[in-house]
């Protein structure tokens, strides 16, 4: 049973810890620098944040959405 003022009720925090070493990520940061990645990222200007959103919703995201303002 669900129990609404001790479950639901307030802000709840939720906290993970990732067991990664120092040596894991010397690995990872090695083996990515040999592999040439190329970050995707899609600008969209503020008018277009509805758009922005859609997409996200629909998750038709691929990569970085930005939002440009000015």
């Amino acid at each position: 049973k669900v129990d609404y003022p001790l479950h639901l009720w307030r802000e709840k925090e939720i906290k993970t810890v990732a067991n990664v070493s120092r040596r894991d990520i010397r690995e990872f940061l090695d083996l990515a620098a040999e592999i040439p990645i190329q970050p995707e990222v899609q600008e969209f200007a503020l008018e277009e944040a509805n758009q922005a959103l859609r997409e996200l919703k629909e998750r038709k995201i691929r990569g970085a959405k930005v939002l440009r303002v000015g």
